[in-house]
């Protein structure tokens, strides 16, 4: 699904058995593809801009993207800064800020005059609503003419994880309950924050089999089904 040799030589050097987190599955992957390919085009048009990812734990995706000019700003907690320095090469276009996203000092640290692209993926879904929207109100403020990309689940998978107090992936390991749950029907809300210029639904990658190969492409180009399906969303600041 994804061309990742550090991924794969991380992983494989990790003394951890992963079936802790449950079944492996491509969807991960589609969903970085669609970062990836987002964050590649950004960059087509803004070179040498800033790369903020938020949140980003071991994912390796600037070593993806890079394109020998970019500036990337990984925000996260000091136990995860200190991890992936310890475990991911280092880079004199690649800082760390050791914090929450929450924290919105980490704003001081990013130089816009290039342009600015905030990634948050795998994050919001496991904030409150009231959070979420503070953060997009201060991105749009801070940042104009800069980007964002982020990921969200539907209702039903937002309910269904708080009723079950997570969802349970093994025997060893639950998955947090999802309290913010936000889909492409619901972007009018996004679009009445002030200095949000637009928002739209990034598609989703082939897959392989029947059902994420042929099923799930088309799901997502419905908009009938918009409530249903959990989208990587594209917010442009004016």
């Amino acid at each position: 699904m994804i061309d990742d040799t550090l991924a794969i030589e991380l992983r494989n050097n990790l003394d951890y058995d992963y079936a802790d987190f449950g079944r492996t599955h491509q969807a991960t992957a589609m969903r970085a593809l669609v970062f990836d390919q987002a964050t590649r085009e950004y960059l087509a048009e803004h070179p040498r801009a800033t790369v903020v990812a938020l949140a980003e734990g071991l994912q390796t995706s600037f070593w993806r993207v890079d394109n020998g000019q970019l500036c990337w700003l990984s925000v996260d907690l000091e136990p995860i800064v200190a991890l992936r320095q310890r475990l991911l090469p280092a880079s004199a276009r690649l800082r760390y800020c050791a914090q929450s996203a929450l924290d919105y000092s980490w704003m001081d640290e990013v130089d816009d005059s290039a342009g600015v692209l905030i990634t948050a993926e795998g994050l919001l879904q496991y904030l409150d609503r009231e959070a979420v929207f503070a953060l997009f109100a201060a991105c749009a403020e801070r940042f104009p003419g800069g980007r964002m990309i982020f990921d969200s689940v539907p209702k039903l998978l937002s309910a269904y994880s708080r009723s079950r107090l997570g969802i349970k992936l093994s025997e060893n390991y639950t998955a947090p309950p999802m309290p913010f749950w936000f889909t492409a029907k619901d972007y009018d809300e996004l679009r009445a924050v002030p200095g949000v210029r637009a928002v739209s639904e990034l598609g989703m990658p082939r897959g392989r089999g029947t059902i994420l190969g042929k099923a799930v492409p088309l799901i997502y180009r419905m908009r009938s089904l918009r409530r249903f399906r959990a989208p990587t969303t594209l917010v442009e600041f004016g």
